[in-house]
């Protein structure tokens, strides 16, 4: 009796230990990793939430860049990690609904691999291009393309941006290659450069050089035009072609953090997205549609986003790697 007593009293312990150490949460440093390169929309914003967080929670908040891989690489690491707390990750959607049905295997599991905290933000993209190109519009592009064949790239972290501009190029004639993305701070840095002359990824990458005249515009995915470049049309003004795949970025954790945790992450950063300054400097002024939402709603987005990939996925043609 007094053995069973004991183990009892040690389940009683195990059972009660967890959620009181979520309500003393935090008592060291907080590690984000970040699957994109350092300079890039989400490594910037990320690292300006850490600043207010490490206010509000009392503990510095540390963001590691983990780039490559199509984000596989920090992907990883995060779901690898202790589900304590104390490391949470910034991902973008291509490794919570892409990835599965482009590679043949990953090293992460994407659907149960994760605690989906928030979705932080959708992104605004644009395509743009060097202004050494003289282009000015699609069909400048096209026509480039085609008295120059085989010697124009582009880049673009979104597999469904991808999947337009490949069926864009099929249906004109435009000939460009994919090169593989990094990170914004490295694509920003080949198109100034001029080694991949277009891009179409976050507009903050590129507001700088775009209001300088360095490289030029062609269209937005955005529903609406952009407040920030009003003069740059929509994907279906420019194409007459509807677009449905936002990209964004969410906050997660490794899967068995405890909900408590998450909880009070996910309130302590919807109320710094919540204040008309942050918002404003860090999202509006950067092209960020600001979301902050609970973990369920986004845990539902990610499931109805991963239904809308693999349909995309199919739609290209595209088979595993």
């Amino acid at each position: 009796m007094m053995r069973l007593a004991f183990v009892l009293s040690l389940l009683t312990v195990a059972n009660v230990a967890p959620p009181a150490a979520a309500q003393d949460y935090p008592v060291r440093p907080i590690r984000v990793i970040a699957t994109s390169s350092a300079g890039g929309t989400s490594d910037i914003f990320m690292r300006a939430l850490a600043e207010e967080l490490h206010k509000s929670l009392g503990q510095p908040i540390v963001v590691e860049n983990r780039p490559g891989g199509a984000f596989n690489i920090g992907s990883r690491a995060c779901a690898e990690a202790a589900p304590d707390g104390y490391t949470l990750c910034i991902i973008p959607g291509e490794p919570l609904v892409y990835n599965q049905f482009l590679f043949k295997t990953l090293t992460f599991d994407p659907v149960n691999g994760f605690e989906p905290i928030t979705q932080l933000f959708t992104i605004t993209q644009a395509l743009v291009v060097n202004a050494a190109l003289n282009v000015k519009s699609l069909p400048d592009l096209t026509a480039l393309s085609k008295a120059k064949p085989g010697t124009l790239s582009y880049s673009t972290a979104s597999v469904a941006i991808a999947v337009l501009l490949e069926r864009f190029k099929k249906e004109t004639g435009t000939d460009m290659v994919r090169v593989p993305f990094r990170g914004g701070g490295e694509a920003v840095s080949a198109l100034l450069s001029g080694t991949t002359p277009i891009g179409f990824y976050g507009i903050a990458n590129v507001r700088s050089q775009l209001e300088a005249g360095t490289v030029v515009g062609l269209m937005v995915d955005s529903d609406k035009r952009s407040p920030l470049f009003p003069n740059i049309p929509t994907i279906p003004e420019a194409t007459q072609k509807s677009f449905a795949s936002r990209a964004y970025f969410g906050l997660l954790a490794p899967a068995g953090t405890p909900r408590l945790i998450i909880a009070r992450l996910q309130s302590e950063v919807a109320r710094i997205i919540d204040r008309p300054d942050f918002r404003s400097r860090h999202l509006i002024e950067r092209g960020l549609e600001p979301i902050a939402s609970k973990p369920d709603e986004f845990a539902r987005l990610i499931k109805e986003d991963r239904a809308l990939a693999e349909q995309i996925v199919k739609e290209a043609g595209l088979e595993p790697q």
